[in-house]
């Protein structure tokens, strides 16, 4: 992408007017917000590098370019016309044979050194996050706390409630953003500042009841998402059946202990992840943009749209709840749309390759459901690159028999027995819960359908992968890391945000380590006082397990909004550690892989506090008590679920709560806990051979870095292996229909309505995705209760029925149609000694 782009500096360099000329002059990655604001406020940054420039010396130049490209040569998110001309400048020996060629490049990277100081090396950060502070403006007000709080508590409720949802209704950090600027702005007119209360630890500053308008930084909203999957898998009869984990106080200190691990790894990395310019966290890009977007002063027409956002969010708000009843309600098949089996519903081969629902999903039109888009969020070239890999692996072995898998449907994440049949884990538990290795014998090895097992083979190899990208692009941030860590040093960056946030008192070390200290303590209490059968030691390794991967992972979460899980990890190596009891492994799995995503997510959290210019204390007790709130409410919402929710989990569940990933988690706990890694990957067992993904895993990245490195300006600079490898983990049990309508949608809006109807794109784009996610939200609520209240339920029609016709449909026992017919006896029973 373009920073600076060259008929921008003529302009500014010939002095002619940019008025006549904005949309001409704008580069095409500057296009966020109000145009013609960004576009000023762009010229006068320009003029005042111009200036700066002339005064720099051949040296100063020459050493502020040598920044440049030590720090950003193997940078994706970097312009590379810049780093081109920064590269030529300084390494190519020649330049100086031709007297105009080279004033011409130094005249460019000196003016792009001095620019680049100023600002974000980054475009898109520049095109939406402010160079410039306001240290007065209202922030931790008790209007932010009260809509702050509601938001936090509503969307916790709401992503709970409908995580067990397959494709799962979410409402985003941009939903909040929408509806906390009418509340914001409604409170500002109307609520008198009737009196104000002295704040603790201020200084002598009053929190007042409505000190002004509100604020892009009161805007800012901080969210948690907490999880409860443990004690679904660990209450309902069709998984452990424990009734003691309804227990309130079990699940108060286990889950709080989660959510606070991960503030307080969150705030100890923030070296790392928070304060390095390089970590950009592309998330973030679109709630600050919509932030802003919001406190412009001006309705200023959009291509002929001269509708407020508001306005046009609610007319797109009632256009979505009343069209999402058409694909959840009246017509399953329109949000299913898997028109290609439905021409022969019982053909294997067919459903197999393009079915939408048990299959591999190659169909080029999966759904007209706009809630399929709610994955459009990420590095969508190379994850969907990695599941076009992944489509004839998975072929290859299914249709080859490879492991076994042929007498299993393709695409399932169930485990199975040698019959066919879901895993029944109870034959192989004693009375007390724990692994029994005669009844295992008696009964079955573990087997993985062809879906499955390539999702195993990709975690493995992203796992190492991670590691080495991280070391090979990312050592140098790591170390800076480590020495501010060491020196106590908050902001030792150059980084134009880092010298604003100087201006804050920092939020100190120990503030987090006192976090981490009573997450400790809680999670030992929920260990030790309930009969979890579970050594302390699960809950230390699986800290140092988050400790260990959370800096690499975020890292690459921050750079290409890639977040790699270590779900597969956490259960290989918790297997390992506690064979045989699936709970401690569980426990290990909860703090190693939930601690280390919500670290990532409250980091990402923290980057958007530092791009706003939130005071660190500020943001520091309003992650804390929303972490702590919707740790509450989630624990409620789950409890309901599990009594209120007809059949939930079920694989034919009426409002498709069928619970995709509990029942992975479920997966995980017996094929990791009960029958441990040994048994499913170790020596002479049937997949010891995807081991060899571990070591291959490791040395991916190697050739695409020492390509980039000779060769900085290629289009190999954008190919991201984890991200490709984390693509391949879309399947099982979603597949390439999941994503495909999100290249549709990301190549209409990105692409064409961006390049074509810029105001437009910027007035309302953010807009529109948010009033469609909060329609679906609410109109699939209303369904829910008109579904549960109804005594017929859904219309009975052939759109309803046909989802559930033939191999797509689930086939003959719901887990899809396997390719060979299974033998009476299974297709694998063994002697004696044969396990």
């Amino acid at each position: 992408m373009a920073a600076i782009e060259a008929p921008v500096l003529e302009r500014v360099q010939t002095h002619s007017s940019i008025d006549d000329e904005k949309k001409n002059a704008l580069p095409s990655d500057v296009d966020i917000a109000d145009v013609e604001g960004d576009l000023e406020a762009l010229e006068d940054d320009i003029i005042a590098a111009q200036a700066d420039a002339e005064k720099l010396s051949y040296e100063d130049a020459r050493a502020l370019v040598h920044e440049i490209v030590d720090e950003y040569q193997l940078d994706p998110n970097f312009p590379p016309h810049i780093m081109g001309s920064a590269v030529r400048f300084l390494e190519d020996p020649n330049l100086k044979d031709d007297p105009v060629e080279y004033r011409k490049v130094f005249t460019e990277v000196k003016l792009a050194a001095s620019f680049l100081r100023d600002n974000s090396p980054y475009p898109e950060v520049r095109a939406v996050v402010s160079n410039t502070d306001d240290p007065t403006l209202p922030c931790s007000t008790l209007r932010a706390w009260v809509i702050g709080l509601i938001l936090a508590c509503g969307g916790a409720a709401c992503n709970q409630f409908f995580s067990p949802r397959q494709p799962k209704i979410v409402l985003s950090v941009y939903t909040a953003q929408v509806l906390a600027y009418p509340l914001g702005t409604l409170w500002a007119r109307f609520i008198p500042n009737a009196f104000s209360i002295p704040m603790p630890f201020s200084g002598g500053k009053r929190l007042e009841l409505n000190p002004g308008p509100f604020t892009q930084k009161e805007h800012v909203s901080l969210q948690s998402n907490p999880t409860a999957d443990i004690y679904v898998i660990q209450k309902l009869p069709r998984f452990f059946n424990q009734s003691w984990a309804t227990d309130y106080g079990y699940q108060v200190t286990t889950s709080l202990s989660v959510q606070l691990l991960g503030y307080g790894l969150a705030g100890i990395t923030r070296r790392f992840l928070v304060y390095p310019a390089s970590c950009i966290w592309p998330a973030n890009m679109g709630t600050i943009a919509l932030n802003r977007a919001f406190h412009r002063d001006s309705n200023v027409s959009a291509n002929g749209w001269k509708m407020s956002r508001l306005t046009f969010f609610g007319w797109a708000f009632l256009g979505m709840f009343i069209y999402f009843w058409i694909p959840n309600f009246f017509f399953y098949g329109f949000g299913v749309f898997s028109w290609i089996t439905w021409i022969a519903p019982d053909n294997v081969n067919l459903a197999a390759i393009c079915g939408t629902q048990s299959g591999l999903g190659l169909n080029p039109f999966p759904t007209f459901d706009w809630n399929w888009m709610i994955r459009c969020d990420s590095d969508h070239a190379n994850q969907y690159v990695g599941l076009l890999i992944g489509i004839p692996i998975i072929a290859g072995i299914w249709y080859g028999n490879v492991f076994n898998t042929g007498y299993l449907g393709i695409n399932s994440n169930r485990v199975f027995d040698n019959t066919g049949s879901p895993y029944n884990v109870t034959r192989i538990l004693t009375p007390e819960g724990l692994f029994d290795e005669a009844a295992y014998k008696a009964y079955s090895p573990a087997y993985l359908g062809a879906g499955n097992l390539v999702v195993y083979i990709a975690f493995f190899a992203l796992y190492t992968a991670t590691i080495s990208y991280a070391f090979l692009y990312h050592r140098h941030e790591i170390a800076r890391g480590f020495r501010s860590l060491i020196s106590g040093k908050a902001h030792e960056g150059k980084d134009i945000h880092n010298r604003l946030m100087r201006a804050y008192p920092e939020a100190p070390e120990w503030w987090y380590t006192v976090i981490l200290l009573v997450a400790i303590a809680l999670g030992l209490a929920g260990l030790l006082a309930y009969p979890t059968r579970t050594n302390v030691s699960s809950l230390f390794f699986g800290i140092a397990v988050s400790a260990i991967f959370v800096v690499p992972i975020g890292i690459i979460t921050a750079v290409a909004n890639v977040e790699v899980t270590l779900n597969v990890l956490a259960e290989f190596v918790g297997g390992a550690a506690y064979p045989g009891n699936y709970l401690a492994m569980l426990f290990f799995k909860t703090y190693g892989v939930i601690t280390c995503a919500q670290a990532i997510g409250f980091a990402s959290d923290l980057k958007l506090g530092h791009y706003a210019k939130v005071p660190p204390r500020a943001m520091f007790a309003a992650q804390t008590v929303a972490t702590i709130v919707s740790s509450f409410v989630s624990i409620s919402i789950v409890n309901w679920q599990m009594t209120g929710v007809q059949d939930l989990c079920a694989i034919d569940q009426p409002q498709k709560f069928t619970c995709p990933g509990i029942n992975t988690f479920f997966t995980a706990a017996v094929l990791w806990g009960t029958i441990g890694p040994k048994r499913v990957f170790g020596i002479g067992t049937i997949y010891n051979g995807a081991l060899w993904a571990f070591l291959i895993g490791l040395f991916l990245p190697l050739p695409i870095y020492y390509y980039v490195k000779k060769n900085p300006r290629s289009w190999a600079r954008y190919i991201h292996i984890p991200a490709i490898l984390y693509g391949t983990l879309g399947g099982s049990p979603y597949n390439i229909s999941y994503f495909t309508p999100v290249i549709y949608l990301a190549v209409f809006f990105n692409y064409y309505v961006r390049r074509r109807f810029l105001a437009w794109w910027s007035k309302y784009a953010y807009v529109l995705t948010t009033a469609f996610s909060v329609g679906i939200a609410i109109s699939a609520i209303v369904q829910f209760i008109v579904d549960d209240q109804s005594a017929t339920g859904l219309p009975a029609w052939w759109g309803n029925d046909i989802v559930s016709v033939g191999c797509d449909g689930g086939g003959p026992d719901g887990f899809g149609c396997p390719l060979l017919p299974i033998p009476d006896e299974g297709f694998f029973h063994p002697g004696p000694g044969e396990f």
